[in-house]
């Protein structure tokens, strides 16, 4: 049974909830749940068609699976790309990023403000294969104008930053990249496309940790890459196919079903963190709070015009030390004074998170890395939730008060 056509101009609000049902023979009204490794053919010239390409259908789940297609629809449409092929994680889609696009000989340009583990994957383990890399500013567009080489293809950044929140200038970032025959892709797992629409700025690909805020309750693990039909088709699917790093079904339909709540979290907890950075920036044992909703921050207005005026829910702030081994003792006292926030480095949870990046999402970086990135000893990230913000205040100056 087919789900009856959605009408054209339809709403975020309405896509995240209506978007790709396929109705089965039953016609149920939540998304099914296709738990199977494969799918019987009518006969084997069909069985033949189908694994040639030459007639679409369900084959193996490794690569064909009508539930993690109804996931990656949805998300296409509400990032407003043409499609979107979704993964094992959001490292799994790093790495299908980059296999799909780069060979030896190929370079890359990268935000050296991004996730730890993409620095790792992209320096490191690309760099073992010939791939070279050049790791820039995240918000000096000269930086990364400079930066280019005749065999660059690629320019990566995400935006906010974790766990600073720097914000780069997307449409910039797409004009260096076109003008050099490269690809821009952008990780918007900050801000999900409520907040940001990538590719309506410029951007060619968009990259996302289903895991955080599209699950949105910290359940299972996703990835996904969302963009144009033709560029998804021809370089993303054939690895896919060939690698495995494929979503599970069921993983998937947990991120159909967060999806559905994205708005209502997103600006529940993007309201919370603007009133708790505001808070923290207040307090006489916090140095100096990083959130993109605050007047103070270095990129403010253009987070504000890119970010559909919302600062998102990560923040992140250092706490007053007197030298570097105490910045690192007192971080770690006011995380461990929390007694409602999360001890863990994931976020965009209902549940609020709280961790040290520089021994733990970012600790795997050199001491040289992590100062390029501005990740100082003393810094604490901060991912909002849904508790009640008088409880998170208190849980946060149970360690600050006593500093």
């Amino acid at each position: 049974m087919s789900a009856k056509p959605l009408p054209d101009g339809l709403q975020l609000d309405t896509l995240a909830v209506r978007a790709a049902v396929a109705k089965s023979q039953y016609g149920e009204n939540s998304e099914a749940l296709y738990l199977t490794s494969s799918f019987v053919q009518p006969d084997s010239e069909t069985a033949a068609r189908r694994f040639s390409g030459e007639e679409a259908g369900y084959i193996y789940s490794r690569f064909t699976n009508p539930t993690v297609a109804s996931m990656e629809q949805r998300l296409a449409a509400l990032e407003g790309t043409e499609a979107c092929i979704a993964t094992s994680s959001g490292m799994a889609a790093v790495l299908l990023l980059c296999m799909g696009l780069l060979k030896a000989g190929d370079h890359v340009i990268c935000s050296q403000s991004v996730f730890g583990a993409t620095i790792k994957l992209i320096a490191g383990e690309f760099g073992k294969f010939g791939v070279e890399s050049s790791f820039v500013s995240q918000t000096d567009v000269a930086q990364w104008q400079a930066a280019v080489r005749p065999n660059t293809r690629l320019l990566f950044a995400e935006t906010p930053t974790n766990p600073l929140t720097e914000v780069c200038d997307i449409a910039a970032l797409a004009a260096v990249a076109h003008a050099a025959g490269a690809l821009l892709a952008v990780d918007n797992c900050f801000c999900t496309p409520i907040l940001q629409q990538p590719v309506k700025l410029g951007a060619d690909l968009v990259i996302h940790s289903g895991t955080k805020y599209l699950d949105g309750q910290g359940r299972v693990i996703a990835g996904a890459i969302c963009g144009p039909a033709q560029l998804i088709t021809e370089k993303f699917v054939p690895v896919m196919r060939s690698a495995g790093m494929s979503l599970s079904a069921f993983n998937a339909w947990v991120v159909l079903k967060g999806m559905e709540t994205l708005r209502i979290r997103m600006l529940a907890q993007s309201t919370a963190a603007l009133d708790l950075a505001h808070w923290l920036e207040q307090h006489p044992k916090v140095q100096r709070v990083y959130f993109p909703g605050l007047a103070s921050h270095p990129q403010h207005a253009l987070a504000m015009a890119q970010q559909s005026g919302w600062g998102g829910a990560v923040l992140s702030f250092d706490v007053k030390a007197s030298d570097t081994a105490t910045a690192r003792k007192n971080a770690h006292y006011v995380i461990d004074q929390t007694q409602i926030c999360s001890i863990t480095a994931n976020l965009g949870d209902t549940k609020t998170t709280i961790t040290h990046p520089a021994s733990t999402s970012h600790g795997r970086l050199t001491e040289a890395q992590r100062e390029a990135a501005g990740i100082q000893q003393s810094l604490v990230r901060v991912a909002v939730g849904l508790e009640d913000l008088i409880d998170l205040k208190t849980d946060l100056a149970r360690g600050l008060d006593s500093l």
